[in-house]
């Protein structure tokens, strides 16, 4: 019998539509100007907290296409909701990702009355930036996204920035590094430009990709280190927890658990594992959905999902890697939507985004690890915890 889910992330699409038309967006339906229903989003978290699924903290990601064409009333109204029926045993944290280019003191008020999280697409300096994040009318749009950002900042409101490297970009750590602490951006997510539906990166099947990747990541470390004013490098600091953690301890990794990660479309269709899925279609596969919460109860969706072909075949690729990857401890069996767009299939094992995103940076961590442990001037303090159950010699270098 399998577990019954805890749910500690719901990605809620608003509405597909995106204000913005970057050149390696996968997003399939980013023209269609629906919106959510309020009952929709009443029905969706009558049903999870109803079920007893839900972790002690749920975070609830509005995201794709760009959230913030729907106006600030709608989230008031949304969140409001959703407090009033949230069991005092929850705690629910809000969250946007989000182009940048609409915020404004009105927004700034939302999230600094709600706690949210602010997530901002900028990849770089103007010239970076803008050689794909374009307006639909083809103009770039840094200025926007910048004084989006510069809102955020007036306005005490707490965010990080995600960027996207390129072939450009990845050559340039320090450069980054300047631009960001100019800003005063001191939250610094990467993605390295993938495959993903219609858009194919010639950049992610590159056979020198991961070592200049490691190269660059290694440089950002560390010069962000040195200057003492960056709080949070993602792909190291979200690794940490995952190697230093006591001994038996799993590492979880929601997007292969059925339900863990909740994604609904602005219709209310109900996806699980990856929010990427929302929008594709395949036959095989129903299209990736498991129903719709409108006329499906949770419990319904989570007996379609545990029977389904999906389920099955990401089961599989999880059992694959748990027998051939070195670094199945760290992650958990990988990002089922990433084996299946670069691979074919979510049977496969290795592919070049787990590569980035969970190899380069536990090597990373672990020579740096080593290079500490092996220096003369280290006193090691009894309660440091060693990287169990993930050792160096357990790790392929």
């Amino acid at each position: 019998m399998t577990a019954t889910p805890d749910i500690g992330m719901v990605v809620v699409q608003p509405t597909a539509f995106c204000n913005i038309a970057c050149t390696y967006c996968y997003l399939p339906d980013r023209s269609n100007k629906h919106v959510i229903a309020q009952s929709t989003v009443t029905r969706l978290f009558e049903q999870i907290f109803a079920s007893g699924w839900s972790c002690p903290e749920i975070t609830v990601i509005w995201h794709a296409g760009e959230p913030l064409v729907v106006p600030v009333s709608f989230y008031r109204e949304a969140f409001a909701t959703i407090e009033r029926m949230r069991p005092a045993s929850v705690h629910v944290k809000h969250s946007f990702q989000t182009n940048g280019t609409l915020i404004d003191t009105e927004w700034c008020d939302l999230f600094k009355e709600w706690g949210v999280g602010v997530g901002v697409s900028l990849d770089g300096p103007r010239e970076l930036h803008d050689l794909h994040r374009k307006s639909r009318s083809g103009k770039g749009t840094f200025d926007k996204t910048i004084a989006g950002i510069r809102s955020l900042r007036e306005n005490n409101v707490d965010f990080h920035v995600i960027s996207v490297l390129s072939h450009t970009s990845l050559d340039q750590p320090a450069e980054l590094l300047d631009f960001y602490l100019t800003e005063g951006i001191d939250q610094i997510c990467f993605n390295v430009e993938e495959s993903e539906g219609d858009h194919v990166s010639s950049l992610f099947h590159g056979p020198e990709l991961r070592k200049r990747y490691a190269a660059f990541l290694r440089s950002f470390w560390h010069l962000a280190r040195r200057s003492g004013r960056v709080r949070f490098v993602r792909e190291i600091d979200l690794a940490l927890p995952r190697l230093f953690r006591p001994e038996g301890v799993p590492a979880r990794n929601i997007q292969v658990e059925p339900l863990a990660m909740l994604n609904v479309d602005s219709h209310g269709n109900v996806s699980s594992f990856s929010p990427e899925l929302l929008g594709l279609k395949n036959k095989d596969y129903r299209d990736y959905l498991l129903g719709n919460i409108n006329f499906q109860s949770l419990q319904e969706i989570r007996d379609t999902c545990l029977a389904s072909a999906l389920y099955r075949d990401i089961t599989a690729g999880v059992q694959a890697c748990s027998r051939s990857c070195d670094y199945f401890s760290v992650c958990g069996g990988g990002a089922p939507v990433n084996k299946l767009f670069e691979n074919g299939s979510f049977t496969g094992t290795e592919t070049s985004y787990c590569t980035l995103t969970q190899m380069v940076p536990t090597d990373l961590i672990l020579e740096a690890y080593d290079r500490l442990a092996h220096s003369p001037a280290m006193v090691v303090p009894q309660d440091v915890p060693s990287p169990s159950p993930v050792q160096s010699s357990d790790v392929a270098a």
